[in-house]
């Protein structure tokens, strides 16, 4: 499976979720496949992550699951070994690459300069995420790479939520977005299932390009 397959099914909205406790994984895999989410990114901020990523894949196996804030390459095969089907990295190394390679894993690197845009594209990437999106130009500077990296597409993330996403789906090169509202860390703590799934439902519901 590669990025452009993981992106496509993830649209328009790919749940960036940081799970504190592992227990909490699985019921919350179902809550996200009862919304109708088909892809999930776990990030690698909590102690807990790695493990959390073997337990949603267990309890739902047809949710793509895979892990963000990947730094490293021993942070990339723990993500493997774990089950994880994809990484995700807030920037592009030369490192990462090579590691996703070596690893055999579906990477998203993250990418905010036309330069760091140039990079990946020398390394085969078409795919990017575009981080941090709002703080960075958002939409504006998105719809300018528009013009110039025809061929290529990116998931925005940092900033976006339900009142500008619409914004960012409506850009031609971008195939998704990322973002923590579909599932909030006070909700996965509160245990409020049906939160998460009414949330991911009304994000599955918008129509993007």
């Amino acid at each position: 499976m590669n990025v452009r397959t993981i992106l496509k099914t993830a649209a328009p909205v790919m749940p960036v979720l940081t799970i504190d406790n592992p227990a909490l994984a699985a019921p919350l895999a179902d809550a996200l496949a009862a919304g109708g989410m088909r892809v999930a990114e776990i990030t690698l901020r909590t102690p807990g992550a790695i493990e959390s990523i073997a337990a949603m894949r267990k309890a739902v196996p047809e949710l793509l699951v895979g892990a963000g804030t990947v730094l490293t390459p021993e942070m990339m095969l723990a993500v493997k070994r774990a089950g994880g089907q994809f990484a995700v990295s807030p920037g592009f190394t030369e490192i990462l690459a090579d590691a996703a390679i070596e690893y055999q894993m579906p990477l998203l690197p993250g990418v905010v300069t036309a330069g760091e845009i140039q990079t990946a594209i020398e390394r085969g990437y078409k795919d990017l995420k575009f981080f941090p999106a709002e703080s960075a130009g958002g939409v504006t500077l998105l719809a300018s790479y528009a013009s110039v990296f025809r061929d290529i597409c990116f998931c925005p993330t940092g900033g976006i939520k339900p009142g500008n996403m619409n914004d960012y789906l409506a850009l031609k090169n971008v195939m998704c977005v990322g973002g923590s509202w579909v599932a909030p860390r006070k909700l996965i703590e509160a245990k409020d299932w049906q939160g998460i799934t009414n949330l991911v439902a009304s994000a599955q519901s918008t129509n993007c390009h």
